[in-house]
């Protein structure tokens, strides 16, 4: 750099003095003489060119052989295309569709329980028996009248068919014999309340009412019964995603409690904004091998809201902005053995993910963008590779 000023120093001087043979600028401006002022400036501007020519040339050859001189040191990285997976981060709770608090349908007295909790049953085990109030004995009893009452209709039907005997006798035999007919039906019925079964195959959580107790439908819950087989996560998501989220999409599931991490898929969206929160309900299904998984745990969930098969990705730590507002970062041109020239390139942005943001535009697949030192160059600077990631 010394060298370059002291070259500028001494074409300064002889610029001004000139040769001996030749008037000074300041001596032909003084002579008022048009022509030969246009002709003093034609040389000068002859010499300008030259020596401006030469002076590229002498500081070229100084880049080349000063070791001391300044070059930004900078690392870069080559952008590459790949697909790019956006997620939304939510949190949701576990839970079950199989997990009901059974209520007896009869009132009466409790008089057994035959399950106990931990116990595992199937669908339609029986669990426990109320007192029938005498509904037992009254069947037997209205079966034997029922049964006599179909013979009579049987026997007054096929005289009737015989062409014997009065059609309303044929007609009060059936009404009585379909009324017996009801009546046992709902006596069945009335006793089949009495005997409690499991609605589902699961486990007995809890037994909440003990034998011998008083029982009544709406009022008295019997057992907690929960198949933990079948779980899901049901979350709310803003309704701002309805676009994006929908059936099928990838979902990241973390439990912290459990330490555990799932890939599942989004199983149903709901239909209703909720007017309250702004928000619409998404379950999420999760499988339950190790039947660690308990309702009401929470979970967080990373849902993939959208996904760029040729996504460019940078660091958000590189990237400024001017004064009008746009997004810009430096990259690399006419480089030559590790040294180039910083050029600062406007950019448009998309969606984030952790320290990375997606560029749209502005940079291709292939473009060496500087990474450590962004902050500290200018446009047109050269600069020196040191690291290429």
């Amino acid at each position: 750099m010394k060298k370059s000023i002291i070259l500028i120093g001494t074409i300064v001087l002889l610029f001004a003095c000139g040769g001996d043979k030749e008037k000074s600028v300041e001596d032909v401006i003084a002579s008022n003489n048009l022509e030969e002022i246009r002709a003093k400036k034609e040389s000068v501007s002859q010499l300008q060119s030259t020596y401006a020519q030469q002076l590229e040339l002498l500081n070229a050859k100084i880049a080349v052989l000063d070791k001391n001189k300044k070059i930004a040191l900078i690392s870069s990285f080559t952008t590459k295309e790949e697909v790019f997976n956006h997620y939304i981060e939510l949190q949701g709770n576990v839970t079950t569709k199989n997990l009901v608090v059974i209520s007896p349908e009869s009132p009466g007295i409790l008089i057994s329980v035959l399950v106990k909790e931990g116990q595992i049953v199937s669908k339609g085990q029986q669990l426990a028996k109320i007192d029938d109030g005498g509904l037992t004995p009254q069947l037997s009893q209205m079966k034997i009248q029922t049964s006599l009452a179909k013979t009579t209709f049987e026997r007054q039907e096929r005289l009737w068919n015989q062409k014997v005997g009065s059609e309303i006798q044929f007609l009060q035999s059936k009404a009585n014999y379909e009324a017996q007919e009801k009546t046992v039906k709902q006596i069945e019925e009335q006793i089949a309340k009495t005997v409690v079964v499991a609605p589902f195959a699961g486990t007995i959580d809890e037994v909440i009412t003990e034998q011998g107790n008083m029982v009544s439908p709406g009022a008295t819950q019997l057992f907690r019964i929960i198949n933990l087989n079948k779980m899901y996560i049901e979350t709310d998501v803003p309704e701002r995603h309805i676009t994006t989220v929908k059936m099928g999409k990838s979902v990241e599931v973390e439990l912290p409690v459990l330490g555990e991490k799932l890939l599942t898929k989004v199983a149903q969206v709901g239909s209703f904004i909720n007017p309250a929160n702004r928000t619409f309900k998404v379950e999420i299904p999760v499988s339950n091998k190790s039947k660690l998984i308990k309702p009401n745990l929470t979970a967080k969930i990373r849902i993939n809201d959208y996904t760029n098969e040729k996504g460019l990705l940078i660091p958000q730590s590189i990237i400024s902005e001017n004064a009008k507002g746009q997004e810009y970062l430096y990259v690399i041109v006419k480089k030559v053995n590790n040294i180039g020239i910083a050029k600062k390139i406007i950019i448009e942005t998309g969606k984030t993910e952790g320290d990375f943001i997606e560029v749209l535009k502005g940079i291709e697949n292939g473009s060496e963008v500087i990474l450590e030192g962004a902050r500290s160059i200018k446009d047109g600077q050269e600069v020196k590779v040191i690291t290429q990631k």
